[in-house]
């Protein structure tokens, strides 16, 4: 991977370069300027997989950058740099985030070569799944509706633990596309699609099917966790829905009360009057509704007070990093106490470090993590090997803790 450091400070750019070499990066190039930094971008194909900014820059600054960096199409991971306070890097990371760019966030300088270490780790990865997902452009809607149809779409499963003791909850299902020519493909290439197009329905109920036939499976093995499948309303907007989610669970063998139905809301709800008459009726077949992503795009107040969610998912922005961010912090805090009011369980999203999951056991108010830091998505059939590698780093965790 090539990393780009774009700073006006000869000696922040000669210190990450020796602390990026340290970590084992390849290749890194410097630029003491947005403009210079623009210009190789421009003519870049996908060689340079991060770019380290500075924020506080002559001319043109970092967040003039950042608007940039999302005209030339730039693909790959963005970490953002500033001696500034922690709302203007809040605010900035917020910024880049709804230019569409891939931030892994925005920290305060010096940097050390721990956190370099830590953001390193977040974007190999990453990068890895950008290259096998090509230019990022959506997918083709007809060649979509064929997947569909052929059954090329697949299921990774992220786990979901209890923080008071690091037991296994259960699953979210995050759905790919083995594409025959072009490999794995991820969702934000062909979820758009699916809604623009009308097929979000099918690709739903996909979806669900092989969610709770692998969840069979994992019984079948002495596993048994709760399921969450992501819908959006508009997928409930069918009054049919609820019955083809009780007939599938029949079906499969699924205890209703074990299967969560996130609502991912990122469109205005088309038919709002059939969307609750839905989940109302799921409610009351003690099926989970849990709204996603709390605090960002559509999901809101408004839906905690006119929908009967059971759970609450606390969006990464305010969990990765509250421990160092008061602005986080405060947001995080609040959300828990309205969650608690309203008879809610609590999920952390984007728990990406040990600082993460030391600040939320410290806490002791949110029930279930979600993040990198205890496991990435993988397929089905990988799920028994993390539980036993989960259990070694639970140990590992009890232990330095003492």
């Amino acid at each position: 991977m090539t990393t780009l450091v774009i700073d006006d400070d000869p000696f922040i750019l000669k210190m990450l370069a020796r602390q990026l070499a340290i970590a084992g990066c390849r290749e890194t190039i410097t630029c003491s300027s947005a403009e210079q930094a623009l210009r190789l971008l421009e003519h870049d194909e996908g060689g340079v997989g991060l770019v380290i900014l500075d924020l506080q820059m002559p001319e043109m600054d970092g967040i003039e950058c950042v608007r940039h960096l999302a005209r030339v199409g730039y693909q790959g991971k963005l970490l953002l740099l500033s001696g500034e306070d922690e709302r203007i890097l809040s605010t900035a990371y917020t910024l880049a985030k709804a230019h569409g760019l891939n931030v892994l966030d925005a920290v305060k300088k010096p940097i050390s070569l721990q956190q370099l270490n830590q953001v390193l780790k977040l974007s190999l990865p990453s990068l890895s799944e950008y290259k096998q997902t090509g230019s990022g452009e959506l997918c083709d809607p007809a060649d979509l509706a064929r997947g569909i149809v052929a059954g090329e779409l697949t299921n990774h499963y992220q786990p979901k633990v209890v923080l008071a003791n690091g037991a296994v909850d259960g699953v979210e299902a995050l759905v790919r596309w083995q594409h025959p020519r072009h490999g794995l493909i991820y969702p934000d290439r062909f979820i758009p699609v699916a809604e623009q197009y009308g097929m979000i329905e099918e690709l739903t109920r996909a979806v669900m099917r092989q969610a709770l036939n692998d969840a069979r499976l994992w019984r079948e093995q002495g596993l048994s966790f709760n399921i969450a499948v992501n819908i959006s309303m508009n997928n409930i907007s069918s009054l049919l829905f609820p019955e083809f989610v009780t007939q599938l669970a029949l079906e499969t063998g699924m205890p209703l009360s074990h299967l969560i139905l996130e609502v991912t809301e990122s469109q205005l709800m088309a038919e709002p009057l059939k969307a609750l008459d839905s989940v109302t009726r799921l409610r009351l077949k003690r099926i989970g509704l849990s709204i996603d992503d709390f605090g960002t795009g559509y999901s809101s107040l408004a839906q905690l007070r006119d929908i009967p969610f059971s759970e609450l998912k606390i969006d990464r922005s305010f969990v990765h990093g509250a421990h160092r961010d008061a602005t986080r912090r405060a947001i995080f805090d609040s959300t828990l106490n309205m969650a608690e009011q309203l008879g809610m369980s609590t999920v952390a999203e984007g728990v990406e470090d040990a600082d993460d999951w030391k600040y939320l056991r410290k806490t002791g108010r949110c029930q279930l993590a979600q993040g990198y830091f205890i496991g990435r998505p993988m397929p089905a059939w990988h799920m028994t090997d993390w539980l036993q590698q989960w259990q070694l780093r639970l140990e590992q965790l009890v232990c330095s803790q003492e």
